[in-house]
């Protein structure tokens, strides 16, 4: 019966134009039924909720299911999200792996690392997990979304403080080893072909940034100037469209070196990074 429901509801959320309809017709249900996905098949006749019919028709509306389950996945972690907060995309587990690495070859014992834009925390929360010994400090400008943040960071190392990012942490200029943002990047222009899920419920201040979308990158780039130490790392994503745009903004006139685009699991260009120079 449940099986026959979730191929029923695949079917309508497919129709709906939802990119993984399969996968979030079988989420729905274990989340309905309070099961893993790959218990689906224990669940009896009997038991099957009706209210999986309410969270399809969410979804169907296009409402995030990470807005109806209320949690998201980001590399090894569960993090609360809902309305308020950008929810965390698989492509950004790429960016905050390369920074991982980056952080790990430095050779530093206790890295100090910063997060701008953090919204619901992941990338910072992700770093303070998979480098032990890192320092990590985030920041967040909406209030909305620190009531998310909040409850992710509680009882991590993660130092969280509100804030503008382009002022942020000046506290630790020059000390820090690595910068790393997903922040803002969809062109004002581009508004009617962002995908529902986040332009009717995504915070548009952590969706659009100006015009050509690389306004606050470019304010990010004197912002990590100013923090890190020299030899340190920043790591900035961008959209796939952006590739070759963002390294030209991290040129050796501004104090930069080795700034490259690099791809994501999809082969598109989704990030860049440049090192400080040395004086």
């Amino acid at each position: 019966m449940l099986l026959a429901e979730v191929a029923q509801a695949t079917q309508r959320l497919a129709d709906a134009g939802v990119p993984s309809p399969r996968n979030d017709a079988e989420e729905l249900a274990a989340f309905v039924h309070g099961v893993k996905r790959g218990e689906l098949h224990t669940v009896k006749d009997a038991d099957f909720d009706a209210r999986y019919w309410e969270v399809i028709a969410r979804r169907e509306a296009r409402e995030p299911l990470q807005h109806i389950t209320g949690h998201a996945y980001f590399r090894y972690l569960e993090l609360q999200v809902g309305p308020g907060v950008f929810v965390p995309r698989p492509e950004t587990e790429s960016v905050v792996g390369w920074a991982i690495d980056a952080v790990r070859a430095m050779d530093v014992v206790e890295p100090l690392i910063v997060d701008l834009c953090t919204g619901s925390g992941a990338i910072a929360l992700a770093l303070a997990q998979e480098v032990p010994r890192s320092r990590v400090h985030a920041v967040e400008l909406s209030e909305d979304a620190l009531r998310w943040t909040r409850k992710n960071v509680e009882g991590s190392r993660v130092d969280l403080r509100q804030g503008d990012a382009l002022e942020a942490f000046r506290d630790l200029d020059g000390q820090v080893d690595l910068v790393i943002s997903n922040p803002p990047y969809i062109p004002l222009t581009e508004w009617e072909y962002v995908a529902p899920e986040a332009r009717d419920h995504d915070p548009e201040l952590a969706l659009f940034s100006g015009e050509d979308g690389l306004d606050l990158i470019r304010g990010i780039e004197r912002t990590a100037h100013r923090l890190l130490r020299p030899g340190g790392v920043v790591v900035i994503e961008h959209a796939d469209t952006q590739g070759g745009q963002v390294p030209w903004i991290f040129t050796e006139e501004r104090g930069w070196a080795d700034a490259a685009d690099h791809p994501d699991l999809n082969n598109r260009p989704r990030f860049a990074t440049a090192r400080k120079a040395m004086p």
